[in-house]
């Protein structure tokens, strides 16, 4: 018998990644290309193309883990879509999010939803949901739906949906499919989040497909939930933002595996975002909603995981002091490898005065995008774009509507612009030596003369690179360091941001003082508050378990991570395979489907099971748990098997919460079933078998 081998694909937001691992799990050939994103396929398929042709001749299975999903959240970008929110009101819109990431226009708010107990609070309005429907045809990629206390009754869910596909056969989104606990305006943001996600997944699955075809590889395709699952490519279709922490999911399993250790933090640094999980007995915690995207916090089954938008393309900015912009960037060393012909215009723009759009230029992100609804002059600046990178600062002296224009086309994720970041830096103290270091020096120039002349920053001498590319490597280092103690406090402990990031600020300073170490930013007042926290830290000393390490990945890892871990006075390990621990950790995962049904007491004596439009009332505890008990059981059997299972184990375990009564005594609330159906990729059982 032929040994079979699995692929595993996973792109990211700068690097596509490729890997062949065999049946018992060794790596064969690993290989990383830029993504490119107007056209992922050609990503993809340089990164597949350069792996041996025999062992992809072998592949049996393909996985694919991504990025895209958190980058885009974390960036506040996706598809355009529209919201229809059934018995909402303004005060749960507003608490939603959904105001900042959609347009007000996009929101709309519908007559129905259902009662706590499932019972309808007010009819659907069908004719005004056409007419909203219909408006938004043209506009939009996708359509969210969320009802009020959906989870309890799914029919006006179910009605809007099946009008929106006769209507418009567009995709749709709906709330009591995502997530299962109530908290109505969390359950309106994720439904709008996963829509913006199904055409980025769409055309993502689409580019690997066209590649696997062209390298001759038939083998089925499985796609990495953020809990570290893996479903078919119809199952990620249909709830894309399942695979919201896909990349982060991957990079833990891929972590573990490659490092051997069971115990750690996993730290993985991309180009857009940082990722950190903590790992225990080789796997991170799994949570609804425990996972934390830039600003975002939605209800999703995902491993518990901090993505924050710090990575190597981070936008280093003045924001009344040095920040590191959650927007990702074209770096200039990278810009100068794809496009060598800036370096001249950065010389030029030195031996000018200093302005705000110096390094400044913008790239067009999505050549093949459909461009039928732009503006007059944004087609003239869109064909422009496609000739190669224009100049920001040239662009607004020869005609100032060309920078309105640019900036709308990067406002549709049509383009995107260059500046200074994190990788740059590294270039310029030596530490990556992937792109153009000549590009990178006089970008940190540029940068530095920015920040001194006009915004009082800094205090460098003009022409020095190195001191200011230190400085952003030291606030770079500080912020994955308050990151990793952010991460453990959550890990453990249950109270709201406010107070956890005040908590958080405290530890790091006595962290870092307990490790004679300071942030060189504001170095001025560094060594006294070094030394009186040193006093401090001589009676209460902070300490990382020591049976715990940092393990990093992801490809800028040795950059910034040995001297994290110094800070933290924890030890590191960064394996071999490490920038494609994404690649190699997504072909290691099984099909798990969860479904959870909910059983409450609204009055003495009456006891609801959830599920679907049919609330179902027992006069008693005992068959209303069996009946929760089988529906969770089965619909978690059907799901596995939907989502590519074989061989599949269902497990079901309780929760339930009581109150005591002074006369009744103790009183049942309520309970949730949640079943586990847990099985093999069919793929794969050929080699369960072998």
């Amino acid at each position: 018998m032929t040994e079979s081998h699995r692929l595993g694909i996973d792109t990211g937001g700068t690097y596509t990644d490729a890997a062949i691992v065999d049946a018992a799990g060794n790596i064969l050939a690993a290989n990383k290309q830029l993504t490119t994103h107007g056209d992922l396929a050609k990503g993809i398929g340089e990164a597949v193309n350069c792996l041996p042709s025999q062992m992809l001749a072998q592949v049996q299975m393909v996985a694919l883990s991504t990025t895209l999903s958190t980058n885009s959240v974390v960036e506040g970008r996706g598809g355009s879509v529209c919201v229809l929110l059934p018995g909402y009101d303004k005060t749960q819109v507003q608490k939603s999010g959904l105001l900042e990431i959609l347009d007000s226009d996009c929101i709309n708010v519908l007559s129905g939803g259902h009662s706590a107990t499932g019972e309808q609070t007010a009819e659907l309005d069908i004719e005004e949901a056409a007419r909203i429907i219909l408006k938004h045809v043209d506009k939009v990629s996708a359509y969210a739906v969320s009802s009020i206390f959906a989870t309890r009754n799914t029919a006006h869910e179910f009605k809007l949906r099946a009008l929106i596909q006769e209507l418009t056969g567009k995709p749709v989104a709906c709330g009591h499919q995502l997530a299962h606990a109530l908290g109505a305006p969390r359950r309106a943001l994720t439904t709008a989040l996963n829509a913006r996600m199904i055409q980025p997944i769409q055309e993502l699955i689409l580019a690997v497909e066209y590649t696997l075809k062209q390298a001759g590889i038939s083998a089925p395709m499985m796609i990495v939930n953020g809990d570290g699952s893996l479903v078919n490519v119809q199952m990620a279709l249909a709830h894309p933002i399942a695979t919201i922490l896909s990349g982060p999911a991957a990079s833990v399993s891929g972590a573990c595996a490659l490092s051997g250790i069971d115990n750690a933090v996993v730290v993985d640094i991309g180009g857009t975002t940082t990722d950190i999980a903590i790992a225990r007995n080789g796997k991170a915690q799994r949570s609804h909603d425990g996972a934390r995207i830039g600003d975002w916090k939605p209800l999703v089954d995902a491993i518990r995981v901090c993505a924050v938008g710090l990575g190597g393309d981070s936008e280093i900015r003045f924001n009344g002091k040095l920040a590191i912009e959650q927007r990702r960037v074209v770096p200039m060393s990278l810009l100068a490898k794809l496009h060598p012909s800036i370096i001249s215009k950065l010389e030029s723009q030195w031996q000018g005065l200093s302005t705000a759009r110096q390094n400044k230029f913008a790239i067009a992100l999505r050549p093949d995008a459909d461009t039928s609804g732009l503006k007059k002059q944004e087609r003239i600046v869109w064909k422009a774009l496609l000739d190669g990178p224009l100049e920001i600062e040239a662009s607004a002296e020869s005609n100032p509507t060309w920078g309105r224009s640019i900036a709308k086309l990067e406002r549709k994720g049509l383009a995107i612009y260059s500046g200074f970041t994190p990788s740059d830096a590294a270039h310029v103290l030596g530490l990556s030596q992937h792109w153009n270091k000549e590009a990178a020096v006089l970008a940190a120039r540029l940068w530095a003369r920015q920040m001194r002349f006009l915004y009082g920053c800094g205090t460098w001498e003009i022409g020095d690179e190195v001191a200011p590319s230190q400085q952003v490597f030291d606030l770079v280092v500080s912020k994955i360091c308050e990151q990793i103690i952010d991460a453990c406090l959550h890990q453990q402990m249950n109270i709201n941001d406010r107070q956890m990031a005040v908590l958080r600020d405290v530890l790091t300073k006595m962290i870092f003082a307990d490790n004679a170490s300071v942030s060189a930013v504001n170095s001025d007042t560094a060594t006294t508050e070094a030394g009186s926290l040193a006093e401090v830290a001589s009676v209460l000393q902070l300490r990382f378990d020591k049976q715990v390490s940092i393990v990093g990945v992801g490809g800028s890892a040795p950059d910034y991570l040995p001297e994290v871990a110094r800070r933290l006075g924890m030890s590191l390990h960064i394996p071999d395979h490490a920038s494609t621990a994404n690649a190699i950790g997504s072909v290691f995962g099984g099909v798990m489907q969860l479904v959870r049904v909910v059983v409450i007491q609204p009055t003495n004596g009456v006891f609801m099971v959830f599920h679907q439009d049919t609330p179902m009332v027992f006069d008693a505890l005992e068959p209303a748990m069996d009946k929760a008990n089988e529906i969770a059981v089965e619909s978690a059997l059907l799901a596995a098997k939907l989502a590519g299972g074989v061989d599949i184990k269902v497990s079901a375990d309780v929760s339930s919460d009581h109150v005591k009564h002074d006369i009744d005594g103790e009183l049942f609330v309520n309970a949730t079933v949640t079943a586990k159906a847990v099985g093999t990729p069919a793929c794969l059982k050929a080699d369960v078998a072998g």
